[in-house]
């Protein structure tokens, strides 16, 4: 399904408290001691994608890079395995965000399922080729499970836009 509805709500401008606290939970979230499970989806790189969906020019490559140098310190990580990624796909939806708001939510998703598993497969890459053990097949999974996240991070992040505005009898909207 293709195109934006005639009736589609306009949205309020985003917050950048809202942006950046939403960020900073996703990081706490991904630096919650759960073990390493290789099907465990990275909540910072679903955020970071979505926000460089939505507000690129708030959210971007440097945030992605600054942010992919936390996890690769925390998790122990060659320093900029994850700010690789981060920033590749950070670039990745800004390049793509015109095209990508044109579809449906569940569209989006689809066409956001490569970029998150390739994601992983370089990350993968990266921890094998410097002698890492191969962590088996479990590390697509957490690549779809950000994608299948996708429309619930629409909805929860976007419910504070779309609040109705405050009514003024001087304003048409």
């Amino acid at each position: 399904m293709m195109g934006k509805a005639s009736g589609q709500q306009l949205l309020l401008p985003a917050n950048p408290v809202f942006i950046w606290g939403s960020v900073v939970v996703g990081l706490l979230v991904n630096l919650l001691p759960l073990g390493r499970m290789p099907g465990m989806p990275d909540v910072l790189l679903l955020l970071l994608m979505f926000w460089s969906v939505h507000q690129p020019q708030r959210v971007g490559i440097g945030a992605g890079f600054v942010l992919g140098l936390v996890m690769d310190v925390h998790q122990s990580a060659l320093l900029g395995q994850h700010a690789l990624v981060y920033a590749g796909l950070s670039y990745l939806a800004t390049q793509m965000q015109r095209r990508l708001l044109w579809f449906s939510v569940p569209s989006q998703a689809l066409q956001l399922l490569p970029l998150f598993l390739g994601a992983h497969l370089v990350e993968l890459a990266l921890r094998v080729l410097l002698g890492g053990i191969f962590p088996g097949f479990w590390f697509l999974l957490a690549g779809t499970l950000e994608a299948l996240l996708w429309p619930l991070a629409s909805w929860v992040l976007l419910a504070p836009q779309r609040r109705p505005p405050d009514r003024d009898e001087n304003r048409p909207l």
